[in-house]
């Protein structure tokens, strides 16, 4: 079994930053590619950035320039660092990995994270 564990959503204002952290542990024998998405109400989860496991990075357009994704193959862990935070960052943002390789049942499987909600204020 895996588990992706969030941390370092809150109230921030505008003009601000948070960096998000997000652990996969349990029976990981390897992580094809990691990444955070955004969904706020009422609207469809988008893809904010994503990292492979060799560190290529995309980015929607809305976050470039902003907004910094990084990863710790060590760690199975995958970082978000926000800087200059808008009112339209707000949302529930959740960690992803994809191509997850399970040891213990060789299966492979992809995972979300709880979700952590990010509230910027302006």
């Amino acid at each position: 079994q895996v588990q992706l564990v969030e941390s370092g959503g809150g109230l921030v204002q505008a003009g601000g930053s948070l960096r998000l952290s997000c652990a996969a542990s349990g029976s990981i024998f390897s992580i094809n590619a990691m990444g955070w998405y955004r969904q706020a109400p009422g609207k469809q989860r988008e893809l904010v950035a994503h990292i492979t496991r060799g560190g290529s990075t995309n980015y929607a357009d809305s976050v470039k320039g902003r907004f910094t994704i990084s990863r710790d193959n060590g760690k199975n862990t995958v970082f978000l660092q926000m800087n200059s935070l808008k009112p339209e960052d707000t949302a529930v943002y959740y960690c992803n990995a994809n191509g997850v390789v399970d040891y213990r049942n060789g299966k492979t499987n992809d995972y979300w994270g709880q979700g952590t909600q990010v509230t910027v204020s302006s």
